[in-house]
């Protein structure tokens, strides 16, 4: 039977309302809408609300089925309340959920980013068919989405799958305000800091990585021109993916002997710098896992690739209908 979906997406500079066609548990974005987030919460919720009106009348859709809404933690899942996620200033105990239910009276369903993105590689990516899946977001931070025995864990608090505070090594970049910490290693801002500070000390000692030609360009490296460097053989550059592989299978290595999954998706940077990142993690989790977890394991990319985002808020809306 077809049904109506909506998806809210709260980011901390950038918001997405998307309106999926269901049939059954297969989903067809039929439209989506992108608009700079609002300075408050309420002007936020204003802009969504004023987007799906305006979405639906274009569409001739006279009632949707749920609605699903993904933003960044942490969070109240049960309560509907967005509780002072450090990249939404000012969002401090939000009631989400409750203008959305008044407006269009339909179910709401209520997720952190990792955990709408792991319902939706579960339902529709590289997830499908397991019953116990672990989502890595690798992006600008390091999360983790969990699906166990068949259905999403959040915690007892919305807190599970806080991967990127476990401490990797005693030193090391920055992330969730740890020093060494997995989310240092391995997101977006923490390769940014490895790959400056290895370009600070490989200048002083004389090289030239192409990616950081003098120390007056060091405020200018990212992990995406890390990235892009590497796939051009910079020989620094491939260091610093040398440590994030290694730290990254580290990593993977503690999820594969606590939750036993059959299958670890990983998106963002990974996807990106696969053929570098793959062969070293692969090697360092052959060094750490248990080597019968190991066996039934799959790590892979996001099946949905750069669009996971597009449909996590959509998968929200559908599990919010299906465990009612």
């Amino acid at each position: 039977m077809m049904s109506y979906l909506a998806g809210v997406d709260i980011g901390g500079t950038k918001c997405a309302l998307s309106l999926g066609r269901a049939n059954g548990e297969q989903i067809e974005i039929v439209e989506k809408v992108k608009f700079a987030t609002p300075s408050t919460p309420e002007a936020t919720i204003a802009a969504f609300i004023s987007a799906l009106d305006e979405v639906l009348l274009k569409h001739s859709i006279h009632k949707l089925t749920a609605i699903g809404i993904s933003c960044g933690g942490p969070l109240n899942s049960r309560a509907g309340l967005v509780l002072s996620p450090p990249n939404l200033p000012g969002w401090d105990s939000i009631d989400i959920v409750s203008p959305f239910r008044e407006r269009y009276g339909v179910p709401i369903g209520l997720q952190n980013d990792a955990n709408a993105c792991a319902l939706a590689e579960w339902k529709w990516g590289a997830g499908q068919g397991t019953s116990n899946m672990v989502f890595l977001t690798f992006g600008t931070g390091m999360g983790a989405g969990l699906i166990l025995n068949g259905k999403l864990y959040a915690g007892t608090n919305d807190m599970g799958g806080e991967v990127g505070n476990i401490r990797l090594e005693p030193d090391g970049p920055v992330g969730y305000g740890k020093a060494g910490s997995f989310e240092g290693f391995c997101s977006g801002g923490g390769i940014a800091q490895l790959a400056k500070s290895m370009a600070l000390q490989s200048l002083r000692e004389g090289g030239k990585p192409t990616f950081c030609p003098t120390e007056a360009d060091v405020n200018g490296v990212t992990a995406q021109t890390v990235g892009e460097a590497a796939q051009h053989g910079d020989p620094l550059a491939l260091d610093v993916y040398r440590v994030v592989g290694k730290q990254l299978g580290r990593g993977l290595a503690v999820l594969v002997d606590l939750l036993n999954p059959a299958c670890i998706v990983i998106g963002s940077i990974f996807a990106r710098q696969q053929s570098i990142l793959e062969p070293i993690l692969l090697a360092e989790l052959r060094r750490e896992a248990i080597p019968l977890s190991l066996s039934v394991c799959r790590i892979v990319p996001a099946g949905l690739g750069e669009q996971v985002g597009d449909y996590a808020s959509l998968s929200v809306a559908l599990y919010t209908l299906q465990n009612e």
